[in-house]
């Protein structure tokens, strides 16, 4: 019984997809099915039954799951010790960034890892929320911050702060609607959102908490394009409450009373990452330039 064996069967197990599992190990699919064989001849049962959308786990996969998953995080434990034996923590760190710096107080983040890890090779990739995420469960990204529900059980959240929006409408549009019944937002034309932006699903939530249905007649994954669309007369949106109320104050566009709806900024990074000398240094100055408890970092 080899690690990469236990690899396999644990990626398999949480994604519930060879193909999926495949893709996150690098591997092609005969080889994750051939790994996957080759430990059920060992313990001498299946462990998964393969079904029509995926496979499953059986009763004996069930069981020896857990098992796995220690075995694994020792064998990452052992690595990360042997790491931090050969002095200060450094190396290569790709994090996926969205909105803005000020927002994600990056700056102060960037500053405090540079001076603390000098050693530390820090690289900061600007992204859409959505493929941010997609790209931490894939691995391909160290960490990132993302907004909105984390819905994959191989990556980790640490819970930022909650970001307030607002719908945002043309200035002149006022007398449209009454702009006071929130139903009849869904009579106007709406900015949408890249099915890649989080602020996607969350603008889909508001809709069916308001029970409407709008149309929309463009899209855009920015939201400084979405402020200017806006105040052009273009359509209806959703916008972060600071930048929308300095807009209104402006008189470039009008927030709709009544109406406000939060997101979680979260700060996400693979879950066999934990541990990890590069991760955890990332972690610490993050929580403190935050101002959050330890315990939120796992």
């Amino acid at each position: 019984m080899e690690i990469y064996q236990l690899r396999t069967f644990v990626t398999v197990a949480q994604q519930g997809h060879l193909t999926q599992a495949a893709e996150l190990l690098h591997l092609s699919q005969p080889a994750v099915t051939a790994q996957i064989k080759a430990l059920e001849e060992e313990v001498g049962m299946p462990l998964f039954e393969r079904t029509a959308g995926g496979v499953t786990m059986t009763r004996a996969g069930q069981e020896l799951l857990p098992q796995a998953q220690s075995i694994l995080a020792s064998a990452r434990e052992i690595l990360n010790h042997a790491k931090t034996l050969k002095g200060q923590t450094g190396g290569k760190a790709l994090v996926g960034l969205t909105l803005t710096p000020a927002t994600l107080k990056m700056g102060q983040w960037v500053a405090a890892l540079v001076e603390k890890y000098p050693l530390l090779d820090l690289r900061l990739q600007h992204g859409v929320t959505g493929e941010v995420l997609n790209l931490v469960r894939k691995k391909e990204l160290d960490a990132g911050f993302y907004l909105g529900k984390n819905p994959y059980v191989n990556v980790n959240t640490v819970l930022l702060t909650n970001l307030p929006f607002r719908i945002v409408m043309p200035h002149n549009w006022q007398n449209r609607i009454d702009i006071h019944n929130h139903k009849d937002l869904g009579r106007l034309p709406w900015i949408g959102l890249s099915q890649f932006s989080s602020l996607s699903k969350i603008t889909a939530e508001l809709w069916r908490e308001l029970n409407i249905s709008p149309k929309k007649v463009t899209e855009s994954d920015n939201l400084a394009s979405i402020l200017e669309l806006v105040a052009c007369g273009v359509g209806v949106a959703l916008a972060r409450e600071e930048e929308a109320l300095e807009w209104e104050a402006a008189g470039r566009l009008t927030v709709v009373p009544g109406v406000r709806k939060l997101a979680e900024l979260q700060f996400v990074y693979p879950s066999d990452r934990v541990g990890d000398p590069i991760l955890e240094a990332l972690l610490h100055e993050l929580i403190r330039i935050w101002e959050l408890s330890p315990a939120t970092a796992h």
